[in-house]
């Protein structure tokens, strides 16, 4: 039975960290990225910032089309075989399509440190640890989320949402025993009430 009483104050989900911190290191990414293009352009002259960023654009454009053309001429032939009845092998140069274009990426986006990063994702035994790393994490993570069920999952969900306007309780029917559950005992009050 609810009494209709509300809370005073509605309960407010912690902050992750990650939402705190993320924000932050995207502002300090950009000014690091600010400031390294004022030193090069201090050193130099605007040209040459100028054609390292665009030079930056251009490279990424081809190695992210260059690994977008060979996954899906990875997808393409690996259907052909499905659809031949051929089992697909795994083929040794597939892995790292991912990781490219996500090196491609980097060199587009104008930046020093973005540019640097996205040059080493392009480095094959980096781009063989980062995916050895990334696949251990993600297992980690999946084995951690099996503990609960997905009941358990809704009913995190259902708890914790943002206005606090959850009530937990059960609904309990006082039937006879001797009534079948589909046959009403009595006229069902209207709906218009």
């Amino acid at each position: 039975m609810t009494t209709g009483a509300q809370t005073p104050h509605p309960v407010r989900p912690r902050r992750s960290r990650l939402r705190t911190v993320l924000p932050l290191g995207f502002a300090a990414w950009l000014v690091l990225e600010i400031w390294l293009l004022t030193l090069v352009a201090g050193a130099s002259n605007g040209l040459v910032v100028f054609l390292v960023l665009v030079g930056g654009l251009v490279l990424g454009s081809l190695v992210v089309k260059r690994a977008g053309r060979r996954a899906f001429g990875n997808l393409a032939e690996t259907l052909q075989q499905q659809q031949g009845g051929v089992t697909a092998a795994a083929r040794p140069n597939s892995e790292g399509n991912g990781l490219t274009m996500l090196g491609g990426l980097l060199l587009i986006i104008p930046g020093l440190v973005s540019d640097a990063l996205g040059l080493l994702l392009l480095v094959p035994p980096v781009q063989k640890a980062v995916s050895r790393y990334a696949e251990r994490t993600f297992e980690r993570k999946l084995r951690e989320a099996a503990q609960g069920s997905l009941g358990d999952a809704f009913q995190q969900a259902r708890i914790r949402r943002p206005d606090g306007k959850v009530v937990q309780g059960e609904v309990v029917r006082d039937e006879p025993s001797g009534a079948p559950d589909d046959a009403p005992q009595d006229p069902r009050p209207p709906l218009t009430r």
